[in-house]
């Protein structure tokens, strides 16, 4: 899989090559990478030296104390030994579990919701009968473009337990004001306010979805027919395996967005982790580590360990890929 990747990259001229260039193509590779170059420092400065420094952090004793930064001790795999005894990533047991945990029993409840959701619009934006496509397409697409922390604003609103509309709303279809949830201050519903919120921004996945569902062949769904195939036996066996590479492309930026989980409880919850803890994700506690409690140290190692969940997640999905993901004039053993 890597060496057909690697057949489609560009690959860099080698001294020889450089020097047997004409002037006028030695000319065309400086202006090419002037244009360059504002990417190259960008990418340099803001993306490979601090992923460097953070490594390099991760082995030292650096901490910033009443606003004096600490003089840095070499403490080898100390802060990734604490790392790991840390309660508050790995406590499952008790009555409030770690950050890991939390991050990964929101994503039981939101990563389905995220892929099921979006799929389901798309099937039914791409229905041939359905009269005004275009507008309801482009009212399920236009949330995404509004700023995330303005919608979060907006559903903060919306779902104040005391003056937002949908409680409103409730009481006025008869549920006891007593009875209305507390969404995002209530333990057993603070998972579905972000859930319901996140449904807010789902206009670019269902966009993916329908572009993959409108290049499937309609000459697959007439021979399915033919055959006999019903609603079901055609998403079965036609739709799903054409749009297959769409769910996983999907799948993997969503589990990747999962451990990335922050910015939602940061403004409705003030990051605090309330209620009950519930809200303190991994991405949550390391930005509180980092920036709050200034341990450059520890911050970075917990970085690091986050790095390597997503890179382990990574290769497991594309090592599954091969027995669900299927593309077109691929053969198969």
């Amino acid at each position: 899989m890597f060496e057909q990747l690697g057949r489609g990259l560009p690959q860099l001229p080698s001294l020889k090559t450089l020097r047997e260039m004409s002037p006028l193509a030695r000319r065309e590779m400086r202006s090419g990478l002037t244009f360059l170059s504002p990417w190259i420092i960008g990418f340099l400065a803001f993306t490979l030296l601090p992923i460097i420094a953070s490594l390099i952090f991760s082995f030292l004793d650096l901490k910033i104390t009443d606003g004096i930064l600490t003089t840095p001790k070499f403490t080898g795999l100390r802060n990734y030994q604490q790392l790991f005894n840390d309660p508050q990533i790995w406590t499952v047991s008790s009555g409030t579990p770690g950050s890991l945990w939390i991050t990964l029993r929101f994503g039981l409840i939101a990563l389905p919701i995220g892929i099921f959701l979006p799929l389901g619009i798309a099937m039914l934006m791409n229905n041939p009968h359905l009269k005004g496509a275009m507008f309801f397409r482009s009212l399920f697409y236009m949330p995404y473009i509004i700023p995330f922390v303005a919608a979060i604003f907006l559903w903060g609103g919306m779902l104040n337990p005391e003056t937002g509309w949908i409680n409103r709303a409730l009481m006025w279809m008869g549920v006891p004001r007593a009875n209305v949830p507390n969404w995002a201050n209530d333990v057993n519903w603070v998972y579905p306010t972000y859930v319901i919120m996140g449904i807010w921004g789902i206009g670019n996945a269902m966009l993916i979805f329908l572009a993959g569902l409108q290049n499937v062949p309609t000459e697959l769904y007439d021979a399915a027919k033919v055959d006999g195939a019903n609603t079901w036996q055609q998403f079965r066996s036609v739709t799903f395996p054409m749009i297959s590479p769409i769910i996983f492309y999907n799948l993997t930026l969503s589990i990747i967005g999962l451990f990335q989980y922050f910015l939602v409880p940061l403004v409705v919850n003030n990051g605090t982790g309330r209620p009950g803890g519930a809200t303190m994700f991994y991405n949550l506690y390391l930005y509180k580590t980092f920036f709050t409690f200034q341990n450059m140290s520890y911050g970075s190692a917990m970085a690091w360990l986050l790095f390597a969940f997503i890179l382990i997640v990574t290769f497991v999905l594309f090592g599954t890929a091969r027995y669900w993901v299927y593309y077109a004039g691929e053969s198969r053993s």
